[in-house]
């Protein structure tokens, strides 16, 4: 989806939250339509970045570096936050159970319509040991203390469409940083993906998870990348 074309509601649903105290930076790859155009006709952001980068997770770890505030989030210019309460209730969460980061669940909603469902990303409470059974949180819904970041690291670029599974991989399972999980859809997400866009990418992307384990010394089982396509089966009948 064409960012022109869904960035004002992105754009209005963080201009839109309760909670005021929010740096929106925005990180934009040299476009040439009219985004920047919709972007410098809003007056809450805080920094807008527009240059060449080297892919989605380039642009994600020159935002994360940006940063000053305590809590990061990302959302990208296909996704919105399902209210404006949002922000609010993540950062209660940080105060209130005393974490390193926090997560909920998602829906996914059609291209042009964002009260459209398309199926429903439940996440359940954090168990580590799901990981090895193909469970992950939906990126999107995923709120991370910036500390966390300069202590373990940003997404590793050398991968094309795994860099949030082995992100939060290595924040979760391998460092075990705490976490709580609200059982609230948080964002929704307009349906696509470059992982899932094909049969050939879902293959491509089971490759790169695989990658994922291998890069941070971890040991899963013969199935465990399989199994994490296959869990999102059920979440079409939710």
């Amino acid at each position: 989806m064409n960012s022109e074309a869904t960035v004002a509601d992105t754009l209005n649903c963080v201009k839109g939250q309760s909670y005021e105290n929010i740096e929106h930076i925005i990180i934009d790859g040299n476009s040439s339509d009219r985004t920047l155009g919709i972007v410098n006709q809003y007056d809450h952001i805080a920094k807008i970045i527009s240059e060449p980068d080297k892919g989605i997770y380039d642009a994600m770890n020159k935002g994360i570096s940006e940063c000053t505030g305590d809590i990061i989030a990302i959302l990208n210019s296909d996704d919105v936050y399902v209210d404006s309460n949002v922000i609010r209730n993540i950062v209660n969460a940080f105060q209130t159970q005393n974490v390193d980061s926090v997560y909920g669940n998602l829906v996914y909603v059609d291209q042009h319509d964002l009260n459209k469902k398309v199926r429903t990303w439940i996440s359940k409470p954090y168990k580590k040991s799901n990981w090895l059974f193909g469970w992950m949180p939906p990126h999107p819904s995923f709120f991370v203390k910036r500390e966390v970041y300069e202590e373990h690291g940003g997404f590793n670029t050398s991968l094309r469409s795994a860099a949030d599974y082995e992100i939060m991989l290595r924040f979760l399972y391998k460092r075990n940083i705490s976490v709580h999980y609200i059982n609230e859809v948080l964002v929704k997400m307009r349906r696509g993906g470059v992982s899932n866009s094909s049969f050939l990418n879902r293959i491509r992307a089971n490759k790169e998870d695989r990658m994922a384990w291998k890069k941070n010394d971890l040991q899963s089982y013969f199935f465990t990348t399989s199994l994490k396509p296959i869990r999102k089966v059920h979440q079409f009948f939710i």
